[in-house]
């Protein structure tokens, strides 16, 4: 006679226990698939993009895989130490008293490194720098070995020939720095091209037999040596989707659809009528704005078969309905563009592209249910949410975790794209996708405002991002938008606001996960 199910369970004595419970994290979200440690030594000289790589990497590997990692910028320490104003001269090889200054700010950082990677847990530093000589990288490494902290080791050199790309990277990055405040640009240009021109003296590029290394050439053509193991992959891998051309998204969530007027999460439901309204003024704003934006230099020339000239553009949606019908009124021009890498043809302008891993966060048996019946019918589901929002996952659906590992593959197409994006996407989608460009904490990716009839442009640069919001269709015009969750499941001060301004009624009819 085979045992019942629950005799079966009865007889497990020593029951098989995550630490994350019953709903359990995926461990790449969470650290657990890097064990080595490994320091990222950046090469290259001044404004070839060697801050902004290292940014990146960082932000990819502390958002996507809570991976600890800092950068040790010198010159953040030759600030420090020498003032942040400083001629050309400085910067002379020639100039004994100058080069000890700067040796001791490379040194005080490379201190700070060895003794960050000593602690338990860190898993990525990295080294931001020039490191011009091969006698400087030598020392680096051989104070890294002395120390014994048993890291391993990696170059990054980033290479820039195309003139037109530094020009663009001095203007834009260098000359906003702390070292030509109050400076004229155009005196401040000059100073920082004879401030270049001093280390160009002296550079060294890197060779083979430097160990493993990744050279980075034009953000277009990359040299790969020696690499082992999987943070050192996944670090080759994301580096050669960057780039540091100048480009901009724009997200929206879909227009009210008929769920969010019932206050229902999730389902598969069409637009409302206001929704549809959105989407007719999202359409003009598209052609209008979005299309008219200043082309990237890697685009040489763009013809259209319309009037109005206008510049590629990509169209990204969810697979499921609202978001596809939100796109339905975005015109679809010819263009006829040649690239910097020699490719011609014809494009179709916001040529629909519906990707899966924009589809909303799924609420498993709790899709279609309205935050309030969740609440009535699952109570104990309901307080679990409101404890964790983060780590939560719905019964047979997903968690915000979930939907972070989903999006790793998005965020390398967003960093590796050159063209402008329009994304229509979903509440928890774009929450994510937000708090990774702008800088915030995983933490509070579940409770960032995404409202509906909203643009947000997004506009990244090596320092951080750009936002711009524009309110497409007023909350005045629409006869319920839906859009408020509980009040529970906003962070701890906004749930004390709220409940002040509204002791009465509490809203359960929300748009999304």
């Amino acid at each position: 006679m085979t045992p019942s199910p629950s005799s079966q369970i009865a007889t497990n004595p020593t029951p098989h226990l995550i630490p994350e419970g019953e709903n359990a994290t995926p461990l790449e979200v969470v650290g657990s698939t890097a064990t080595d440690k490994l320091v990222i030594i950046m090469v290259g000289l001044p404004a070839t993009g060697k801050t902004h790589i290292a940014k990146r990497i960082c932000r990819f590997l502390d958002f996507f895989h809570d991976i600890p990692s800092q950068i040790f910028n010198v010159g953040d320490y030759r600030r420090q130490l020498c003032g942040a104003q400083v001629s050309a001269d400085f910067f002379d090889h020639g100039n004994e008293e100058a080069l000890a200054q700067r040796t001791v700010a490379c040194d005080a950082a490379l201190r700070d490194m060895m003794e960050f990677m000593g602690r338990e847990g860190v898993r990525v530093a990295i080294y931001d720098a020039t490191n011009s000589t091969k006698e400087r990288r030598k020392h680096i490494i051989a104070s890294l070995d002395e120390k014994k902290l048993g890291v391993k080791k990696m170059f990054i050199e980033s290479i820039c020939t195309d003139e037109k790309l530094l020009d663009q990277n001095i203007k834009t990055v260098k000359l906003s720095t702390p070292d030509y405040k109050d400076m004229s640009e155009e005196d401040a240009y000059n100073d920082f091209k004879a401030r270049r021109a001093q280390y160009e003296k002296v550079y060294e590029p890197l060779t083979d037999g430097c160990g493993a290394s990744i050279k980075v050439v034009d953000c277009r053509k990359f040299i790969v040596s020696n690499i082992r193991g999987y943070l050192q992959l996944k670090v080759v891998h994301f580096v050669m989707n960057l780039h540091t051309l100048p480009r901009t998204f724009y997200l929206t969530r879909h227009g009210q659809s008929e769920y969010n007027v019932l206050g229902k999460i999730g389902g598969d439901s069409s637009l409302s009528p206001a929704g549809r309204e959105y989407a007719r003024r999202l359409g003009k704003f598209a052609k209008d704005v979005i299309s008219k934006t200043t082309p990237s230099h890697h685009i040489i020339s763009h013809d259209s078969d319309q009037d109005d000239e206008e510049i590629p553009c990509r169209l990204w949606t969810s697979t499921l309905r609202r978001t596809q019908e939100t796109a339905q009124f975005i015109p679809h021009n010819m263009l006829y563009p040649e690239w910097d890498n020699g490719d011609k043809g014809p494009w179709m302008q916001f040529r629909p592209m519906a990707k899966r891993n924009l589809d909303e966060l799924y609420a498993g048996t709790c899709d279609g249910f309205t935050y309030k019946e969740i609440e009535q019918m699952f109570p104990e589901e309901f307080a679990a949410r409101q404890k964790d929002k983060l780590a939560y996952r719905y019964p047979r659906g997903e968690s915000y975790y979930d939907v972070t590992l989903r999006l790793e593959p998005i965020a390398h197409e967003l960093e590796r794209t050159r063209e402008p994006i329009l994304m229509i996407g979903h509440q928890g989608i774009l929450r994510i996708i937000y708090a990774y460009f702008m800088g915030l904490e995983r933490r509070d990716a579940p409770y960032v405002s995404i409202p509906l009839n909203t643009i947000i442009q997004l506009t990244p640069h090596a320092y951080g991002c750009h936002e711009k919001r524009t309110c497409l269709m007023d909350k005045k015009e629409m006869l319920k938008d839906g859009q408020d969750e509980p009040v529970t499941s906003m962070p701890r001060d906004e749930k004390k606001e709220r409940m002040r301004e509204e002791p009465i009624d509490i809203v359960f009819n929300p748009p999304s996960c």
